[in-house]
């Protein structure tokens, strides 16, 4: 992991916990380092999520907290209002797993809806942001994607799709909230590129409204963002791109053997970095036409983000260039970028506890799997713990 030196000042980075919130962060973050651990962990909230293991009670107060912002929107607020004291702002995102049944499907999308509407009432959260997949069936997309012809079902839920994603995107605009749309898995992330350039096309004409989410680690997305600039400036509209690594690599990868198709995830991490700030660079060049959302948890990323801003001239508080990271994760990036005057977002999960822990496995799997990624958080908390010792002396 790279170590930039303005991310350095711990002071800044958890002057928002105090020491029994820092130990707490210390003891979880010493414990998911363990992928023993984490298997155990794994296959033990599998199996109490199967036999409807009650389970709140340990992890609600563990790991939970840790990584989400509650079970409600409401719960969640005391949090937004404690960040906004230290300019940060706070997306809220409902992350509870996609369902095939209708009425799951229903609940998603008019909590998603909520989170548009308090979005548009406070100033503190910038952005709404939604999952594909909780709102189209993942199996019917992948036939979508890859041109199999559908048969008359698979037609409705193809539109039933794009119907809601429309309606999201619609409300956003409606309240003139940005609304991301995450990444997918490589399989239907064609049909999913589809539904939003088109929607682009209808609310991204004086501003991006409209966010698509573009996993650097695959090998065409650098390509696939050139593509979007040309495209948007023939439909002399404007294109909103969150930018992450990518979260489904093992996945992806043996998919691709198991099918026979070409690898899609670039053979190295350092190809990835590389075709991700090659996307930055691009985007800033192109910022008048290109708004990013920078969701890294890399450290030179996200400075050479801020160096391409002070280079071009432009704002610190630009209302298109975001820096983000995961709740739970990489304050020092956040608090510190913050500090300085950029626009800095924590991405804050919330959902009821047992709905939610899918998100809470792959949170703890990714700590363990990033080389470097726990061993920075414990070592920055240790410097901390130094700092605050030193200063009580």
């Amino acid at each position: 992991m790279e170590k930039i030196e303005i991310f350095q000042n711990t002071e800044i980075a958890f002057k928002w916990r105090n020491d029994k919130e820092l130990r707490r962060a210390y003891f979880l973050m010493k414990s998911i380092s363990k992928p023993w651990l984490v298997n155990i962990g794994k296959h033990l909230s599998n199996l109490a999520i199967a036999i409807h293991f009650p389970i709140n009670w340990i992890v609600k107060p563990t790991i939970y907290s840790h990584f989400v912002g509650g079970e409600t929107i409401e719960e969640c607020m005391p949090l937004v209002r404690t960040l906004e004291k230290y300019n940060v702002k706070a997306v809220l995102d409902y992350s509870v797993e996609g369902s095939e049944d209708e009425k799951k499907i229903q609940q998603a999308l008019d909590e998603t809806l909520k989170t548009i509407y308090n979005a548009a009432k406070d100033p503190n959260i910038p952005f709404a942001v939604f999952k594909p997949s909780a709102f189209g069936i993942p199996r019917v997309l992948t036939k979508a994607s890859q041109g199999v012809e559908l048969n008359e079902w698979e037609k409705k839920q193809v539109e039933n799709f794009r119907q809601r994603v429309y309606t999201l995107c619609k409300t956003a605009y409606e309240n003139n909230i940005p609304i991301m749309i995450d990444a997918e898995e490589y399989a239907y992330q064609k049909i999913v590129d589809e539904v939003i350039y088109d929607m682009m096309v209808q609310f991204n004409k004086e501003r991006a409204i409209v966010y698509n989410t573009l996993q650097m680690y695959r090998r065409d997305r650098l390509d696939y963002l050139k593509f979007l600039y040309e495209q948007a400036q023939k439909d002399k509209i404007k294109v909103g791109i969150k930018f992450v690594r990518g979260a489904y690599l093992e996945m992806e990868r043996e998919r691709a053997k198991q099918m026979g198709y070409p690898d899609p995830i670039h053979p190295t991490k350092e190809d990835t970095d590389r075709a991700y700030n090659a996307a930055l660079e691009f985007s800033v060049e192109h910022i008048d036409t290109i708004a990013v959302f920078n969701a890294t948890h890399n450290e030179y990323s996200a400075y050479l983000f801020k160096e391409l801003m002070d280079k071009k001239g432009l704002a610190k508080d630009d209302p298109r260039c975001y820096f983000a990271q995961l709740y739970g994760m990489s304050d020092h990036i956040t608090f510190n970028i913050a500090q300085l005057g950029y626009n800095a977002a924590k991405y804050i999960p919330y959902g009821p506890v047992r709905q939610v822990l899918p998100y809470l496995i792959r949170r703890t799997e990714e700590n363990t799997s990033v080389a470097g990624q726990t061993p920075r958080e414990l070592r920055l908390i240790e410097q901390e713990f130094k700092r605050r010792k030193a200063s009580k002396k």
